[in-house]
């Protein structure tokens, strides 16, 4: 079932969208980030590129396209003090079934800068070489080995 199914993409977008002000404000006034960044950009990417959204954990893959290709979506939202600074994409689990991994990188207030999308060959390979230990135990990559091995495909 779609987010159409689940309440329309306008509902959505508007809880989201409150949910995004509530968000910058505790990070304003805390410094800490309220935990809403995955889903903003799930459904974001979903918007932008026009993908179905799975069910709730759906092992391996968050959205389809129309041709049925499956993508891990990892979401960064990242403050303009950072931005020149390492960042890491979420853990990238191998073990299940995907074709591709799309990175939306946000700015301070969720607004999507730009989408990336790595296939998953290319994920594994990154992934697997050798030198870094911490990426191999946690199936992790930097925002910018991400873009290396990806392309841009909005923004």
């Amino acid at each position: 079932m779609g987010i159409a199914e689940r309440g329309g993409a306008g509902e959505i977008g508007e809880i989201l969208g409150r949910a995004k002000e509530v968000a910058v404000d505790y990070y304003r006034a805390t410094g800490k980030p309220l935990g809403v960044t995955g889903e903003v950009g799930e459904y974001e990417v979903a918007r932008l590129l026009d993908l179905e959204l799975s069910e709730a954990r759906t092992a391996g893959y968050d959205a389809t396209d129309a041709e049925g290709r499956r993508y891990q979506i990892k979401a960064r939202s990242i403050p303009a003090a950072a931005r020149g600074r390492s960042q890491r994409v979420g853990t990238i689990n191998l073990a299940h079934a995907f074709d591709a991994v799309l990175l939306v990188v946000m700015d301070e207030a969720f607004r999507t800068l730009e989408i990336w999308e790595a296939n998953r060959e290319a994920v594994k390979a990154a992934l697997e070489a050798p030198g870094s230990k911490a990426r191999n135990e946690r199936g992790a990559l930097s925002v910018s080995q991400f873009r290396r091995i990806g392309q841009r495909v909005y923004g």
